[in-house]
């Protein structure tokens, strides 16, 4: 019997132990739950799952959404960084797309422009735009074949 309470006793401390948590203050590695972004949010991939590409924001017009209360809040891109990673060979390629400036030059050259450059503020987590909105973004620069994804 006194075996039996040896043990019990030993996995109770044991169990303690494990559950006891260092303050925030001490760890400062520690995330809230608003600031947790899944990385499965953020990566896109092309149509034979080849490859990844994700986009970080680096740069947004100081420009006025002009709908603000049909549209909720919104920011207008002007430069990005594509990282776009070869899953078959681990390369990873990566590079600055001025987004104001291709779209002016596809509008020179073709007369037109499908490039949608505001994105709801929500729809950016830690600095990069979530995958539904990465067509958007690309749209010029992949018709002038400046991205081939």
């Amino acid at each position: 019997m006194s075996e039996e309470n040896n043990d019990v006793e030993s996995t109770e401390l044991s169990s303690e132990s494990l559950l006891e948590t260092v303050s925030d203050a001490q760890v400062r590695s520690r995330i809230s739950f608003e600031e947790f972004t899944d990385e499965r949010t953020l990566i896109s991939y092309d149509t034979f799952g080849k490859k990844q590409m994700k986009i970080k924001v680096l740069e947004v017009s100081d420009e006025t959404p002009s709908e603000r209360w049909k549209l909720g809040d919104r920011v207008k891109i002007t430069k990005i960084l594509l990282t776009i990673k070869h899953l078959e060979t681990q390369q990873v390629e990566e590079g600055e797309c001025d987004i104001e400036s291709i779209e002016r030059e596809l509008a020179e050259k073709r007369h037109y422009t499908s490039t949608n450059r505001w994105v709801p503020v929500d729809s950016i987590k830690n600095g990069y735009v979530l995958k539904e909105y990465h067509t958007r973004l690309i749209t010029d620069a992949h018709a002038l074949d400046y991205i081939i994804f």
